[in-house]
């Protein structure tokens, strides 16, 4: 998958990325203000989340649940993380081993601890209104 798309067409592309990837774990990489977080919130609303989601910079994750109250997506965001010790401290181990969707902004921070087919999701500025994405399958 790879293609541009306008601001207005986040959860039509959403959708498609749930359906393409190959597994839960998505990788989300991208300059500062790219959209990495939107794209979590079409993300979570095409799961069917009552939550909404909005950007754990500071808290590190979001849950999100369905009407049940099951999890079913965790939303990390690890830009102020200072190494992959504080990850694991904070219980990524056991976040992977859940059944949920996991979306982990600044993968980077962790490389070490990303399992080996994590899906790579790439965004990218083309104009001001303007993306592209590109998924890297391993």
């Amino acid at each position: 998958m790879k293609r541009n798309f306008e601001l207005n067409e986040i959860h039509e592309v959403a959708k498609e990325l749930l359906e393409k990837a190959p597994n839960k774990v998505l990788c989300l990489y991208g300059d500062m203000g790219v959209g990495k977080t939107t794209l979590v919130k079409a993300l979570v609303k095409e799961l069917g989340a009552v939550d909404v989601a909005s950007s754990p910079t500071f808290g590190l994750v979001n849950e999100y649940h369905d009407d049940e109250d099951n999890p079913i997506a965790y939303h990390f965001d690890f830009y102020r993380l200072n190494d992959e010790m504080e990850a694991l401290d904070m219980g990524l181990e056991d976040y992977l081993s859940s059944d949920a969707w996991l979306f982990i902004e600044w993968p980077d921070k962790i490389p070490s601890l990303l399992p080996e087919d994590a899906v790579g999701v790439f965004l990218h500025f083309v104009e001001e209104s303007t993306r592209s994405i590109e998924l890297n399958i391993s």
